[in-house]
């Protein structure tokens, strides 16, 4: 099957993406607005952009019905206070992400909505997630627009000032896995678990 993007529906465009590439990582990227009030929300069109600098890359779509500037609380904040905290996920943490994910009025945290607490950073204002098992600190580097403010997405760069890890997550400089627990994200309502793993090794040329 063939098809043009510029004969789909912009929702059949969505589907597409969200259902076929995947599993996806989720930022679940915490920030503070002017008057210090955190904001907590999870983005799964989220990867790593550069390992020199350090730095990460996620997309805020458009806009909330409602929301002052028509923005999303987490692209108006950064834009405010140029930092935030993108905070990884796993299997305990994912129904509390999963919460975080409810538009609530503007003002009112989603730490508390989802049960979880607000740590101080090392390097920066806006508080990491203490019950998540990794965050990392960044300041913004770069928003970048793709599309119109009602329809299309701003890419969000941070580059990262400080890191946090579940002692039991790293260890001897390496990641466990088997710690670390995470999930990924499929279309509609779906998950995924990262339990079963294999490995290839790469084949030189001949």
């Amino acid at each position: 099957m063939l098809m043009r993007t510029a004969d789909l529906p912009e929702r059949d465009r969505y589907k597409i993406l969200s259902g076929t590439v995947l599993p996806r990582p989720i930022a679940w990227v915490s920030t503070i607005d002017k008057a210090g009030i955190p904001n907590l929300a999870p983005f799964s069109f989220f990867n790593v952009a550069c390992s020199n600098p350090m730095t990460l890359m996620f997309s805020v779509g458009a806009a909330d019905a409602g929301k002052p500037n028509g923005k999303k609380d987490t692209l108006a904040n950064i834009e405010a206070i140029p930092e935030f905290v993108v905070n990884l996920t796993n299997e305990e943490t994912a129904a509390a992400m999963n919460l975080s994910a409810t538009v609530l009025p503007h003002g009112q945290s989603e730490f508390a909505w989802a049960g979880v607490t607000p740590a101080p950073s090392l390097t920066i204002q806006a508080p990491r997630v203490a019950e998540a098992p990794v965050a990392f600190e960044c300041t913004l580097q770069q928003i970048v627009t793709i599309g119109s403010a009602q329809e299309g997405s701003s890419i969000v760069f941070g580059e990262v000032q400080g890191i946090y890890l579940h002692d039991d997550i790293y260890q001897g400089g390496y990641i466990h896995l088997d710690a670390f627990r995470p999930i990924g994200r499929l279309s509609g309502s779906g998950y995924a678990y990262v339990r079963e793993l294999f490995e290839m090794e790469r084949v030189p040329a001949p």
